[in-house]
């Protein structure tokens, strides 16, 4: 069974497409984007546990 770990990126509405990249490179997986709680774009990542 995969473990996985987990992270939140905000993201930047000029960069946003760069920053998801930038950590798709480095094996993240983009699970969803939500508001967040002061109104700016919020990215949930996950990626097996080395």
């Amino acid at each position: 069974m995969t473990s996985w770990e987990y992270a939140t990126v905000p993201l930047i509405d000029h960069a946003t497409k760069q920053i998801l990249d930038q950590w798709g490179e480095d094996g993240w997986e983009l699970v969803q984007v939500v508001t967040g709680p002061t109104g700016g774009l919020v990215a949930y990542m996950k990626r097996p546990k080395a």
